[in-house]
């Protein structure tokens, strides 16, 4: 299997895109969170949904747990898909891979436009983001902290099997985001959307406001009804409004 076909489950409804969305997801989430995505957007979108290592199929793989390795690896992965224009979808720690996987396409050393979009969702632009140590804290600690925020349904960490499962992937992706500093973070050219639930603990108004210092394109936000995970009961109309922004991306240069 190809590095691309390693780290991104597609979703493609033809054989050749006008582009492609690539999305990451939240700590302790995986790839399966985008996988009604592609019937909701247009058919000429393929959706690459990002698979970190240490869950689903790469259970078999230690979880990466630095930033800028994470950034790294994903940014390399993505080479073969650069004929196509890129847009980046993040959400809440994916959010923050998002931008600086954004970061390293524009700023590498064959040149090119860099991804037309960047989105962002659930999360505080990195230099404003409050510090928090969770992922050194005991088991139940680290699950109530991660839980408070929300959830996707159902209590996976009540069951005892599960729990063994997915507890060493959540602290390692704590570990991660927690660990993430940017006291001068890049700015890039990509135009930036931030997206948030009306109730989300985790994300502040200056918090939001903050991404506009990190971008040259210019900042939209939105936000639905819900808490640090809207997109999952919000998945219609969240996708609606990225299909419509995606469309507004159709005389763009590929990266």
């Amino acid at each position: 299997m190809t590095e691309s076909g390693v780290w991104f489950r597609r979703y493609a409804r033809t054989a050749s895109p006008r582009l492609r969305l690539v999305c990451f997801p939240h700590a302790g989430g995986n790839a399966r969170l985008f996988h009604g995505w592609a019937a909701r957007l247009p058919a000429d979108v393929e959706v690459l949904a990002v698979r970190y290592p240490g869950r689903v199929e790469r259970m078999d793989e230690p979880c990466v747990e630095s930033m800028d390795e994470l950034a790294d690896r994903i940014s390399r992965a993505l080479e073969p898909e650069l004929d196509r224009p890129l847009a980046l979808f993040g959400h809440s720690m994916g959010a923050a891979v998002a931008y600086e996987v954004a970061a390293r396409l524009e700023d590498r050393p064959a040149g090119g436009a860099g991804p037309a979009l960047l989105m962002l969702s659930g999360r505080s632009a990195p230099h404003r983001t409050a510090p928090t140590a969770l992922h050194r804290a005991a088991d139940d600690v680290l699950v109530a902290g991660a839980t408070r925020l929300g959830t996707l349904g159902g209590d996976a960490y009540a069951v005892p099997e599960l729990r063994e499962l997915l507890l060493p992937v959540l602290r390692a992706d704590y570990r991660l985001i927690e660990t993430y500093r940017r006291e001068r973070p890049a700015v890039l050219r990509a135009p930036f959307v931030v997206y948030a639930g009306d109730r989300d603990p985790a994300v502040s108004g200056p918090g939001i406001d903050a991404w506009a210092e990190l971008t040259e394109g210019g900042l939209s936000v939105r936000s639905f009804p819900g808490d640090h995970f809207y997109l999952a009961p919000r998945e219609a109309e969240l996708t609606a409004d990225i299909a419509q922004r995606l469309a507004r991306l159709a005389t763009a240069r590929p990266v």
